[in-house]
């Protein structure tokens, strides 16, 4: 299918004069279609981006990963995005702010996702070395998402969210060469799992993920093909993982940790006055080691010589799997 077949598509369902590509921001991952900057005319903005999604694709995977599986995956995670832009996106407030969804529809088997062009608002993307300013203020936005979607079904997205959940890597688990960490990912899963309070996660929640105003104090989250129901600390600890090396995450733990669960706790005072809130707070902080875990449990089967892969996360783990043979946190 060409372009300019569905650009005349989008022209007509937005009722705009004209509408032309203007640029190729980036393939997707695996090269399961494309994503586009479109300028408009004749409607309230100027500029829009399509998502153009072909599951048909052959699978191009960066690591070598390209089995049924792997491609099953993938094919259901845009299920999922869309389902997350047509049902569950409006419930996002500017703590939480989200693009807007335009239109959807399917031509000749292939998925168009029509967004709000996030730099037409002020919002820009930034791939490495976020701020500090930017890192707290993007710790809010995940607790302000978070607390939005407490206790929310997952209908139509995953049942568990995040991209490295267990029981969509049977081949990552069986490579791993960690095989105390390998008994334990299964307990580590429950844990997570058997969370009382779950909400809705990002499950993606890195850095290249996020705009961010030019003060760097507003931000705004993309890419939603993994959300789906969680304990909010595996957005948290994965979105550190993506923005400071070993000895930052080690130093400012705490601080992190103090901006995200201060930050949840207005939110949810605020949006989810009946809960509990000290219990959350206590849940969940309970949570971060095995959140921290269970990502680096995907990575060591993976990609075991990623740069994420290091002494913090392994201290981690292993006080999780202490804390496993001792009875656990339950």
């Amino acid at each position: 299918m060409g372009s300019r077949e569905i650009l005349k598509k989008v022209q007509d369902i937005l009722g705009a004069k004209e509408i032309a590509e203007k640029e190729l921001i980036q393939q997707l991952w695996s090269g399961y279609g494309s994503l586009y900057r479109c300028d408009v005319k004749g409607l309230p903005y100027n500029s829009i981006i399509l998502k153009h999604i072909k599951t048909q694709a052959m699978s191009r995977h960066p690591r070598g990963w390209n089995t049924s599986l792997s491609h099953d995956r993938k094919v259901n995670s845009y299920n999922v995005e869309i389902a997350w832009y047509k049902n569950f996106a409006n419930g996002c407030d500017l703590a939480s702010r989200v693009p807007n969804c335009l239109a959807l529809f399917e031509m000749n088997g292939e998925q168009v996702i029509v967004m709000e062009d996030l730099e037409a608002s002020g919002f820009y993307p930034r791939q490495y070395n976020l701020s500090f300013n930017e890192i707290f203020a993007t710790l809010k936005w995940l607790a302000n998402f978070h607390a939005t979607h407490m206790g929310v079904a997952p209908v139509g997205l995953w049942d568990i969210g995040t991209y490295w959940h267990l029981d969509t890597r049977p081949e990552e688990l069986e490579a791993m060469s960690d095989l105390p960490l390998k008994k334990a990912a299964k307990s580590i899963d429950e844990h997570l799992n058997g969370c009382v309070y779950q909400t809705l996660v990002h499950g993606d929640a890195k850095v290249a993920n996020f705009c961010y105003s030019e003060e760097g104090n507003q931000v705004a989250g993309v890419d939603f093909q993994y959300v789906g129901a969680g304990c909010g600390m595996k957005d948290v600890a994965y979105f550190i993982s993506s923005c400071l090396y070993e000895e930052d995450c080690e130093h400012y733990e705490q601080e992190l940790l103090d901006c995200y669960f201060g930050a949840l706790k207005e939110a949810l005072i605020l949006k989810k006055p009946q809960l509990n809130v000290e219990e959350v707070l206590k849940e969940w902080r309970s949570m971060y080691i095995y959140a921290w875990t269970d990502f680096y449990r995907f990575l060591q089967g993976w990609s075991p010589d990623h740069w994420k892969i290091n002494g913090y996360n392994q201290k981690l783990a292993k006080k999780v799997i202490n804390e496993l043979k001792s009875g656990g946190k339950r």
